[in-house]
Formats: C-alpha cells, structure tokens, sequence
C-alpha cells in the first residue's frame, strides 16, 4: 500500500486522453513526476502543456507503445531524468470489433501489438529498474497498473479481437502480481478493468498506423455495427474517465488488485465462470436485454 506520492516519478502511457490524462491530473496534484508517453503529438503537446502549468516536472515522448524500442527509448529516458520510476501506468489501447473471422492480419497486429504487446513491453522495460531500486533502498516502494478491461473477464460477440487482447492483459496483469510477490515486498501491480466509459478509445483507429490503414480492407458490416454499438455505449458512459482515475489511486492506497469503474457489472462475469465451473454452454450475453441481441441479429443477418 503506498499513501505518499509527493515527488515519486509515474510513467503514464496513453497520456493524451482517457484515463492518462486523468490519472496525469491527479498525479500533478499530488506533486509527483510525470512520465508522459502517447502515439498522438498534438494530444501528447496538450497534457504536457497542462502538468507543467499545473506545476509538475514533465518528460515527454512520442511512444508508440507496439514498438519495443520505443518503449525502451521511454525507460532509459525515465532512468537518466528521474531514476527509476515508482509507478507505471501500461494504459494505451486501441478499440476494434466484427466478427472475429473478419479481422484481418493488420487488425490482428495493430490490436494486439497495442493493447498487449504494448504492457507487455512496459512490463518488461520497467520492471527491473524498480526491482533494482527496492534491492537498493528498502524505503522504495513501487507499483504497476495495467489497463485492461471488463472485455477481459467477458466475451461480448462482436468484438472478439479487444476481448482477446484484453483477457491477456488481464492473464499478464495476474501473473505480474504472483511473480512480484514472490520476489519482493516492496513493489506490487493492479488490473483495471473499465466497463464503458466515456474515453477517446472508440475513436482510436484516428491512430492507426498508415501501413495498417492501407492493409485493411473496406470495413465489413459487422466492422460498421461494431464501431456503431461501440460509440454509442462508450458515449451515453455515466462514469467519467476522471472518476476511474481516483479509483486507481485510491487502490494503489489500498493495495488493492482489480479495479472496477462499474461493479455492478461483476455479476455478468460470476454468470461466466459458472458457465465454466458448471461446463454448461456461454450464457446468452443479451439475457437481460434481449432487444439488443434481436437487433444485433437482425442487422448482421441482412442479406
């Protein structure tokens, strides 16, 4: 559990909007420094402009997180400004749907290289500089927060390639803890896991790769409903991106692992698992809304 993050150093990836910036927010507030990564230079220019007004010490990069020497770019840049830092925020991502056999290779290799390939490579960037630190200063004390999602504990039809990435951060983010655990007392990791709420990522394919771009193919009607099912859940949100932000502080005060923006919904993933205990069938996910799931039908099955 850390209460004290005056001056403690927190790399943020994704740090132009959604839950960067506002997880950005709060750490100026707080006095700490911060580590801004984002794949988007005007929205990256903007954050930067706003900690350092807000009175914060900034170091700021262009990252695309898929790229693995980018990121370890950020970490010896991190090293040589601050040290090692005491907090990373894995949180870019990107949004993507359809039917799961209608994702091409480039949508394969820009959603998992994003949204895992991404913490991934920030696990394994920073993680030994603040394990180096505990063993130097018994004092130090560190922690890592991985952003996945409730597509990560849920298979919601029609975005099968979001929830593959984002059950394996999840997979990562457990692992992470276990392993960490086992190695020190001084450094620990959590799981954030968002429902819908209102962030830039329905958009994210504005930051698609323009080689990616060219490789897709015209999107297919599942593609277009998905974006349109997607849009319209994520902005009619009721939880902001600035109270999911307190959330993840307050459980890094707490020590706590899973971080929910709705619990609420944590009863659709009991459902799940007792689908697996019980090896009965998936349960219908429009049970209790079943006019989404007719009109899901009724506009894939248009001939």
């Amino acid at each position: 559990m850390i209460t004290d993050f005056k001056n403690k150093t927190a790399v943020l990836t994704g740090a132009g909007s959604g839950f960067g910036l506002e997880c950005a927010r709060i750490g100026a507030k707080l006095g700490m420094h911060l580590v801004l990564a984002d794949v988007q230079q005007d929205a990256l220019d903007k954050t930067v402009a706003e900690m350092q007004a807000a009175g914060a010490q900034v170091l700021a990069m262009r990252v695309d997180v898929s790229k693995a020497e980018q990121v370890e770019a950020l970490g010896a840049a991190t090293l040589a400004r601050f040290g090692a830092p005491h907090f990373v925020f894995n949180n870019a991502g990107v949004g993507a749907g359809g039917l799961i056999w209608e994702n091409t290779l480039a949508d394969w290799e820009w959603v998992i290289g994003v949204n895992l390939m991404g913490v991934a490579h920030g696990v394994r960037v920073f993680t030994p500089m603040m394990l180096a630190a505990a063993a130097q200063d018994p004092a130090y004390q560190g922690h890592i927060v991985n952003t996945a999602s409730m597509a990560g504990l849920l298979n919601a039809p029609n975005m099968g390639i979001y929830n593959v990435s984002k059950h394996a951060v999840v997979s990562l983010s457990e692992t992470l803890y276990q392993d960490l655990a086992l190695v020190t007392d001084q450094i620990s990791a959590s799981v954030l896991c968002p429902y819908f709420v209102p962030t830039g990522i329905s958009q994210s394919h504005r930051n698609r790769p323009q080689d990616a771009m060219d490789a897709a193919a015209k999107p297919t009607r599942s593609q277009l409903i998905g974006q349109a099912m997607s849009d319209k859940a994520v902005g009619s949100g009721k939880v902001t991106a600035a109270e999911v932000a307190q959330k993840v502080f307050d459980a890094i005060s707490a020590g706590q692992f899973y971080i929910y923006s709705h619990p609420e919904s944590i009863g659709s993933v009991q459902t799940r698992l007792e689908d697996v205990m019980q090896g009965r069938n998936p349960t219908d996910p429009f049970a209790h809304k079943s006019e989404l799931g007719v009109e899901l039908k009724k506009a894939l099955r248009v001939a």
